[in-house]
């Protein structure tokens, strides 16, 4: 396992994180259920063996079965004795929590109701890395931020990042917070697929530039890049994107990349999971990325992907037939400067 700088600070990563979102979801949970029922002996099992392989990362989040995967995780600690000091914990906020008008969002108001909750739930007495979970079109990036920076002078939180948000946004979260003084963003938590690469048009650059974390969610696009879909298998019964379609995927896009994935896999007897995993390891802005499971063997093989480095044949072989559309002002910057100098991350794009 590989350890990896968190963003701009002195704290190292795995480059593989356990998140947790199948844990807690029950037959009242709505569609955590078809995400993932894991339960206590079953999460148990996943964080011990997580933590065998060398994961130091977990990643949780409260509305993740409306705090049951929090409260999962922070049993799995104490039941294995987990040294708080060997775990970088994060969690995050801003999901709708319950039908009243403040049960949701950014607000300093929801994010320190929302932090001594995690903090209970996860049975700890700081949380590693608090993220902002999504956009809040209400809440003046301002007041999020100040909250934000006192809770880390207050010693609740250490760390703090964002998730879905659009890369105009946090460049202005970025420059408030060094105007204010403010503690500031750390990370981005993004969706990121070889057959969903829309992060690398603007955020890429952005979290590069401003040296960033880039940790990314649903690496296997909800499973359709396990191997179970598209060319050369059937739809496996019962599986998650069975029930849960999400996130959104173009399918023609997908489909060539999952067979060329396939090749590779076949070629080197591995599963085509890892080699989608092991693509997105191979890129350099990458800082960690989150896998979770439901069962210990399907987490046995995502780990494994840790042990694949891609020659640099088939890397290229990926992210050709994966490559972005041209869209503007990504293709005239590139036109314009190509005589100049190569900027700090330049995507693939095809003809």
């Amino acid at each position: 396992m590989k350890y990896k700088q968190l963003g701009r600070t002195g704290l190292y990563v795995s480059e593989l994180c356990l998140g947790t979102m199948t844990l807690g979801g029950n037959a009242d949970a709505g569609m955590w259920r078809a995400i993932g029922s894991v339960g206590q002996e079953e999460a148990n099992q996943l964080i011990a063996r997580a933590l065998a392989e060398g994961v130091n990362f977990i990643d949780t989040a409260d509305i993740y079965s409306f705090g049951q995967s929090e409260r999962l995780v922070g049993q799995a600690l104490k039941d294995l004795g987990v040294p708080r000091s060997d775990i970088v914990l994060a969690t995050k906020t801003a999901g709708a929590m319950g039908p009243k008008p403040n049960d949701q969002g950014a607000s300093r108001g929801h994010i320190m109701d929302s932090v001594q909750r995690s903090l209970e739930r996860l049975q700890v007495d700081h949380i590693d890395l608090y993220q902002i979970h999504a956009n809040d079109s209400v809440t003046p990036v301002e007041e999020t931020l100040r909250a934000l920076d006192d809770l880390t002078r207050q010693g609740l939180v250490r760390y703090v990042g964002v998730s879905n948000w659009r890369a105009g946004k946090i460049g202005k979260a970025l420059g408030l917070s060094a105007a204010l003084h403010a503690t500031r963003f750390e990370t981005l938590q993004a969706y990121y697929s070889i057959a969903g690469r829309d992060v690398e048009r603007e955020l890429v650059p952005l979290v590069t530039e401003d040296q960033m974390g880039l940790l990314v969610w649903s690496p296997l696009a909800g499973g359709l890049l396990s191997g179970k879909f598209g060319p050369g298998a059937s739809t496996e019964e019962g599986s998650r994107r069975t029930h849960f379609d999400f996130p959104p995927v173009d399918l023609e896009r997908a489909w060539p990349c999952v067979a060329e994935m396939r090749t590779i896999a076949d070629a080197r007897g591995v599963s085509v999971a890892r080699i989608a995993l092991a693509w997105l390891l191979a890129k350099p802005h990458v800082t960690s990325v989150i896998i979770g499971a439901k069962r210990v063997e399907q987490l046995e093989d995502n780990l494994r992907a840790a042990d694949i480095l891609l020659t640099g044949e088939e890397l290229s072989r990926l992210d050709t037939v994966s490559a972005l559309p041209p869209s503007y002002p990504g293709w005239m910057v590139d036109r314009q400067e190509a005589n100049r100098r190569p900027p700090p991350f330049k995507p693939v794009i095809s003809a």
